[in-house]
């Protein structure tokens, strides 16, 4: 047996909580073809936006990395100045030494800083390698970035005129929407949104069509079909969850939302 709400003592009948309902569906519906002209666009550009921050962050840090590296070769190329400076006093030194001792413990000092010299230089050819590597993989992520960046603007501007087109009447429509939730108790509401949220296609309210539920081809019971006509309880399909209307009370309030939207 279908589900069924209790009726809440107030002032609006069921007809009119009905009614309610269904307006609010045709208004929220009409907001959601709206959006749907938008496709894939607003992902689409999400995505863009994403990709495009995980690029930025990539650069930049082998911005830093680069520069790090530099910093690391210019070091190198104060430690063999100072090397060569050394080694330039050392030999000054060697001429003016008393002894042999002295002499040999200079040039041991000499060759350790001719060592250190040419280690500095070998870390720099690294370095230099390693630079121009990353520099090579920079440029292509910079290509990359700006690839990025003129995809989103060109998404960005299309969805622009999209919404553009639609605004105007997004605006009134949900200006509509706002205005049908007041008409609607706080029990009902809830369970509207909570049906609503669940259903792929957004349609928590559906008109009975052929003996079923709309979008649905399982049969409604004769009974219960003049229960719903009837309009003396808020009846939910057992089937599909969502809450039915009679196929008049649907195409009165689609025809009056029709004109108000014209």
């Amino acid at each position: 047996m279908a589900k069924q709400a209790v009726k809440k003592t107030g002032t609006s009948s069921v007809e009119e909580k009905l009614r309610a309902l269904y307006r609010l569906q045709l208004i929220d519906s009409q907001i959601d073809k709206l959006r749907t002209v938008r496709g894939e666009l607003p992902l689409q550009i999400e995505d863009l936006e994403d990709e495009i921050a995980g690029l930025s962050t990539r650069y930049e840090k082998m911005n830093s990395e680069i520069e790090s590296i530099e910093n690391q070769v210019s070091d190198k190329r104060n430690a063999i100045k100072e090397s060569e400076d050394l080694i330039k006093k050392y030999e000054e030194q060697q001429n003016n030494v008393r002894n042999n001792r002295e002499f040999d413990s200079l040039s041991k000092e000499i060759e350790f800083q001719t060592l250190e010299i040419k280690l500095a230089e070998k870390r720099i050819k690294e370095h230099e390698f390693e630079i121009s590597n990353k520099k090579e993989v920079l440029q292509k992520a910079q290509e990359e970035l700006e690839d990025k960046k003129k995809d989103l603007e060109v998404k960005q501007s299309e969805l622009d005129g999209i919404v553009a087109d639609t605004e105007k009447d997004e605006k009134k429509l949900l200006k509509e929407s706002k205005k049908a939730e007041k008409a609607i108790e706080e029990r009902l509401l809830k369970a509207y949104k909570r049906i609503r949220g669940k259903v792929a296609n957004g349609m928590a309210v559906v008109p009975v069509e052929r003996h079923s539920a709309g979008g649905s081809y399982i049969q409604i019971p004769p009974q219960r079909i003049l229960d719903i006509g009837a309009r003396k309880k808020i009846i939910v399909d057992e089937h599909s969850g969502r809450i039915l209307v009679d196929n008049e009370l649907a195409a009165e309030e689609t025809e009056s939302l029709a004109k108000l939207v014209k």
